[in-house]
């Protein structure tokens, strides 16, 4: 199975990651320095050491393909979840819109990763 177009679905992904790199370690911020230092490390350090042969150029460990999707839920959870808990209504529903068409332009390539990658 051929690997699908992954232009749109990269970009609102990528949004919504990048949201989750900021507000879930501004959120952890008054709990500890630490927690917010760890959540940098789990949203973006272990997605870029682990990933699925053939989603990636560069794979540094390879995993199955339903890691990627759980790694790609993990991010968007993240991103919901920290916008509610530290911005205003107005701040959060834009992200949850976003991780939303995520969920939704993200099927292709999740189909691929569970079945034919």
């Amino acid at each position: 199975m051929e690997r699908p177009d992954d232009t749109v679905p990269s970009a609102v992904r990528f949004a919504t990651e990048l949201v989750a790199w900021v507000a879930t370690p501004w959120a952890l911020w008054p709990y500890s320095w630490a927690l917010s230092a760890l959540s940098l490390v789990v949203l973006i350090g272990l997605p870029a050491v682990f990933s699925t042969p053939g989603d990636k150029e560069k794979v540094v460990v390879a995993v199955p393909g339903w890691v990627t999707v759980l790694f790609v839920l993990l991010e968007l959870g993240a991103a919901v979840a920290s916008a509610w808990w530290i911005w205003p209504v107005w701040a959060a529903v834009p992200v949850t819109l976003l991780a939303a068409a995520a969920l939704v332009t993200e099927r292709p390539r999740w189909h691929w990763l569970l079945v034919g990658g």
